[in-house]
């Protein structure tokens, strides 16, 4: 189950060809530094078993030279005279093995210490060796001449050598070994054999480091285009995907703009449908009037067919366009007396009507002092018009009484319409608000018709959206003694 989430949580992120780059960057950089602290490892290990294995190696061959003296000496017997021949013998012997051993590699001094009293001499030939120790003679050698670092350094361990006999390494210039190995000659220490050695095995060290500086460049090289091959198909990939994706949304967005102006022409049409009616209502209103037509009325008769007409312009206008253009709408050429407005449209408009059927009493009670708007007077006649009807429409009770008033305040500079009726009141849940904050009531297609019936929901809907066009608040609430209010708010 935990697999699943997981596989289900990693489908959710989509690598781009930046989010591959900085991968790629990143895995190459690790390598690299993973190869420099390895090699830097390697190097410190080489160096510390070099620097452990080049002491080893001198006092190997300090000790080595050490007992090829011991056994020559031990051969000697010290107590019977030596003639001539004999010391000739031994003084060769001597010099061949100091020779023999300083044309070594890496050695540069090699010479017997023995200490003489106070005196330390430093020996380094056949015939000073055989004197020194077969006739006890140390006239005619120079003291601390020969050798000075050997017998400084001498001086310092003489006590610890002679008591531990071990052998004993100074390093000095990091890299050169001062050896001092016992002189040992039938059980008596006599003195120390020195030998100065500068082993030196870089030669090994860096042929190694090479062998693996190519081993590395070479594994490098096969990672790094095993990355580059992984990275140019994950590329190619992404980018097949996102030229997919991007064809996909291109198809969506087309797709969706067939949607929205397929809703535009629904709603339009629907919206002309709503209008018809009013239009129909407005052409009998003029049919009336001209079969009413007299020299005593005419100037009453051409002024209302006159707004009828105007108003039956402004219907045929509006089919002409999903969005009217603002202009229309909101213009300083519009001087508009909203109480004239209202007083037409309720005087022969509504109660036009009550005369006929006698359902419902309309009263307008003026504002006084109210300024002049900018606003076609057509397009209040779409704002005022469908909320009365609305009011005749659900009030479900039989004396209907609907009361529009108008007021101005000069200190808040706003104007108010307000229209109330003693109805049942609007249900509950059209004043619930939406998602974006906006009373059900004002929705499109949102009625408490029946649901069956087509082109329902319209009049509070278009009242609110051409509200918003002239800037206008509009809001609907029950008021607390029964029935409902409408309020327009306009900033004046």
């Amino acid at each position: 189950m935990s697999e699943k989430k997981f596989i289900e949580k990693l489908k959710e992120y989509h690598f781009q060809f930046k989010h591959l780059t900085v991968i790629f960057i990143v895995l190459f950089t690790f390598q690299l530094i993973v190869s420099f602290i390895n090699k830097s490892s390697i190097r410190s290990f080489f160096d510390s078993t070099q620097s452990w294995y080049q002491k080893d190696s001198a006092e190997r061959l300090a000790n080595l030279s050490t007992t090829t003296f011991e056994l020559l000496l031990e051969t000697i017997n010290r107590k019977k005279d030596i003639d001539d021949e004999t010391a000739n013998r031994i003084t060769k012997a001597f010099d061949i093995i100091f020779s023999q051993e300083v044309l070594q590699h890496n050695i540069e001094e090699l010479c017997i210490l023995i200490k003489k009293g106070n005196n330390i001499y430093a020996i380094d030939d056949g015939k000073t060796l055989f004197r020194v120790l077969y006739l006890d003679s140390t006239a005619n050698i120079n003291i601390n001449k020969l050798h000075p670092q050997a017998v400084s350094l001498y001086k310092s361990i003489h006590a610890s050598l002679a008591s531990s006999e071990q052998i004993k390494s100074i390093i000095t210039n990091k890299n050169t070994f001062n050896t001092f190995v016992p002189l040992v000659l039938r059980g008596e220490y006599i003195g120390a054999v020195y030998m100065k050695n500068t082993p030196d095995f870089s030669f090994i060290s860096s042929k190694i480091i090479s062998n693996y500086d190519e081993t590395s460049i070479l594994y490098l090289s096969l990672i790094s285009l095993g990355l580059l091959s992984m990275y140019f198909v994950s590329s190619y990939t992404v980018k097949e995907r996102d030229e997919t994706q991007k064809l996909f949304l291109i198809e969506h967005e087309d797709n969706l703009k067939k949607q929205i102006n397929y809703q535009k022409e629904m709603s339009f049409t629907k919206r002309i449908y709503h209008t018809h009616h009013k239009a129909e209502k407005i052409m009998g209103f003029i049919k009336g009037d001209l079969s009413l037509l007299s020299p005593q009325n005419i100037n009453e008769i051409k002024y209302r067919v006159t707004k009828y007409a105007n108003f039956i312009s402004r219907i045929i206008y509006d089919m002409k366009w999903y969005e009217p253009p603002v202009q229309t709408i909101r213009n300083p050429i519009f001087r508009t007396d909203l109480n004239e407005v209202i007083r037409f449209i309720v005087n022969h408009i509504f109660l036009r009507s009550s005369k006929k059927s006698g359902t419902f009493n309309l009263t307008f009670e003026e504002g006084k002092n109210l300024p002049v708007l900018n606003i076609n007077e057509f397009v209040i006649w779409e704002i005022i018009e469908p909320i009365v009807q609305n009011s005749i429409d659900h009030a479900g009770v039989e004396e209907l009484n609907i009361k529009i008033k108008t007021q101005y305040s000069s200190e808040e500079k706003l104007l108010r319409i307000i229209i109330t009726d003693n109805g049942n009141g609007i249900t509950q849940k059209l004043l619930l608000r939406d998602e974006h904050g906006v009373k059900l009531i004002f929705r499109e297609n949102v009625s408490t018709k029946d649901s069956a019936i087509q082109n329902v929901g319209y009049g509070c809907y278009i009242a609110y959206e051409m509200s918003k066009k002239c800037g206008w608040d509009i809001d609907a609430q029950n008021l607390s003694g029964g029935g409902s209010e409408f309020v327009i708010l306009i900033k004046a």
